[in-house]
């Protein structure tokens, strides 16, 4: 079985969140992580590698830096990994992202396509499903379980308070939620093996069955507008009232806005 998961290297928020003028992040300014809805899915591999024998590569798009979350994956137990960088990739929305990905794919084998339900950067939830268009294989999203059976995948689809129990034959593309399971952590020797270890690089000209017209901030059809790091809030009411009157005062409060 041959598994193939979409990581992202992703800004850590906590750090701050820096803008191109354009509206675009500046990554190459940020502090990053693995998109913790892909890790989930990279794990889902993992197990399936330890289960199976499953051979797993981690495909990512991004900076030349992102080539540090693939040696992240692989310090984890992922056995190969794959960079798409590209001048003329950047600035790509969820369309272009996904043309990239599929592009790239279309030069691999695979059995089983794992992608985190969404990003924590855009938050769309839209790459995995395209990607499974463009290459025109099933999809089943927002999996918090799965399992294998014969050359199909069983998988429990989260669905409001209750789930769905659906059967696809692979190939097939699952989007796994955080929720998932518990990612393992890297080991020391996996750290030193990651180090050493050739990470295969793609360009442009190694993606097959795009046209320029659907890559980076050119084949985008959505356009930031205005961008912001921090939501700037009002100065609020402030009022000074004796304990019987405040409570009052909330619960009126609380009423129009219908809370209460």
């Amino acid at each position: 079985m041959k598994v193939v998961v979409c990581i992202k290297q992703v800004p850590d928020t906590k750090g701050g969140v820096k803008f191109n003028p354009d509206g675009t992040l500046d990554r190459a300014a940020m502090m990053t992580i693995m998109n913790p809805d892909d890790k989930a899915g990279l794990e889902a591999a993992l197990r399936l590698k330890d289960q199976y024998g499953a051979e797993v590569t981690v495909l990512t798009m991004g900076l030349p830096k992102a080539e540090d979350v693939l040696r992240e994956a692989m310090a984890m137990g992922a056995d190969k990994g794959v960079l798409v960088t590209d001048r003329v990739l950047g600035g790509a929305d969820t369309w272009a992202t996904s043309q990239t990905l599929a592009g790239a794919l279309r030069n691999m084998e695979y059995d089983l396509i794992i992608t985190g339900r969404q990003a924590i950067d855009g938050d769309t939830a839209q790459v995995g499903p395209q990607i499974s268009e463009h290459l025109n294989i099933p999809v089943i999203s927002y999996a918090q379980n799965l399992k294998i059976e014969g050359d199909s995948v069983i998988v429990e689809r989260q669905y409001d308070d209750r789930y769905h129990v659906l059967k696809a034959k692979m190939p097939c593309l699952i989007t796994a939620l955080a929720e998932l399971n518990e990612p393992r952590y890297m080991t020391p020797g996996g750290i030193f093996d990651a180090c050493k270890a050739e990470i295969t690089v793609w360009g442009r000209a190694d993606l097959k069955d795009v046209e320029d017209s659907n890559l980076g901030l050119k084949g985008s059809p959505t356009q930031i507008a205005k961008a912001s790091d921090k939501v700037r809030k009002g100065a609020g009411e402030k009022v000074t009232l004796d304990p019987a009157e405040a409570v009052d005062y909330i619960v009126d409060k609380l009423k129009v806005k219908h809370v209460i």
